[in-house]
């Protein structure tokens, strides 16, 4: 199992540097950190009173494991969570924030665990994850991988704006659904061919 620390580390790589994509939400970001997560958390790089722009480009690595550890890891608690799952729901949190959990409660529901749909790592959803890894501990990495990849091809297919995330130019496999598999065993990776009718109904 890799330490909080590496797989912080490795998400910070992921993310990659300074971007401000006008079709991303998230606004300015740098390695995975976003503007809004800043002034969320009052960091005033630069001590000019406001968060802004310049702040986020003078946020360093250090600062992202940082704050990726404490208020996307410890916060949420994801550490309650079998090992093997750890990995992807972090890095997923990093990205979508509670959805990460969402889609975990409704992988768990359609397990037939009865849990909250409510983004919170609580007891009910602590116990139920730690009682489904028993049951299948050689398939529930996967299938949550896999249902990270079904939730950004459905945030592609409403929003298509977002659709060049997950389609690259030449109709490839975007950003978010090679990081999604990730943390899926190659056996469950879509093929080209699956991918491209996956995406096919985008035009």
């Amino acid at each position: 199992m890799l330490s909080v620390l590496q797989i912080a580390s490795d998400i910070v790589a992921r993310e990659g540097g300074y971007v401000n994509d006008p079709d991303d939400p998230g606004g300015a970001t740098k390695f995975g950190v976003t503007i809004h997560t800043m002034r969320a958390l009052g960091l005033d790089k630069d001590g000019d009173g406001d968060v802004d722009v310049a702040d986020v480009r003078a946020l360093t690595r250090e600062d992202a494991v940082g704050i990726f550890v404490r208020h996307y890891f410890e916060e949420p608690g994801i550490g309650r969570l079998p090992e093997a799952l750890q990995a992807s729901v972090f890095d997923m949190y990093v990205n979508a924030g509670s959805n990460a959990v969402v889609i975990l409660q409704r992988m768990l529901r359609d397990m037939g665990h009865a849990v909250t749909v409510d983004g919170i790592i609580g007891p009910e959803t602590a116990g139920a994850t730690q009682a489904a890894w028993r049951d299948a501990p050689e398939h529930l990495a996967d299938a949550y991988g896999i249902a990270r990849r079904n939730y950004y091809y459905r945030i592609a297919d409403l929003r298509p704006a977002s659709r060049k995330y997950a389609r690259r130019r030449d109709g490839g496999k975007g950003g978010w659904i090679r990081r999604a598999e990730e943390f899926i065993a190659p056996r469950y990776h879509l093929s080209a061919a699956e991918h491209r009718a996956r995406v096919a109904p985008w035009g």
